[in-house]
């Protein structure tokens, strides 16, 4: 059974990624280094960069899994948008103000979308905290 999510517990870890390959790759990194530096050589060189190289690709795939992430949950919460406040939201909300609003309850939206419009509320971190009616998604990147 999943958990009931809330601001305090809603940041999502992948196991494999933040505890397994991050930590390898980044000893890795520093073993590496460290033998460039105790035998400088062009072998010892390649491998440093081979490790940065290693580190850079996890990170660009990592951001690419997020940026589409993103975009589906722009295009989920557009639609929903549609079905719960009448006339949608017409674009005056930000990418970031709606991902944050994908928490939020069906009953709490509309009232939410107002504080935004109206400049009450201006980053992710203020709309999540404002959330009453917490909407779970255990379902992302």
């Amino acid at each position: 059974m999943l958990k009931t999510q809330n601001y305090q517990n809603h940041v999502r870890y992948y196991p494999l990624f933040h505890y397994v390959l991050v930590p390898l790759l980044a000893i890795n990194l520093i073993y590496q280094a460290l033998r460039l530096y105790q035998e400088p050589n062009w072998d010892r060189g390649m491998f440093v960069l081979l490790s940065s190289l290693f580190i850079f690709m996890m990170i660009v795939a990592r951001l690419h899994a997020l940026r589409v992430q993103d975009r589906l949950i722009r295009l989920e919460e557009k639609l929903r948008h549609r079905e719960i406040i009448p006339g949608g939201t017409n674009g005056d909300i930000e990418l970031s103000q709606v991902i944050a609003l994908r928490f939020a309850s069906d009953e709490e939206l509309p009232g939410l979308v107002q504080k935004i419009v109206s400049g009450e509320l201006k980053t992710g971190k203020e709309i999540k905290q404002a959330i009453k009616n917490w909407r779970a998604d255990h379902h992302r990147v």
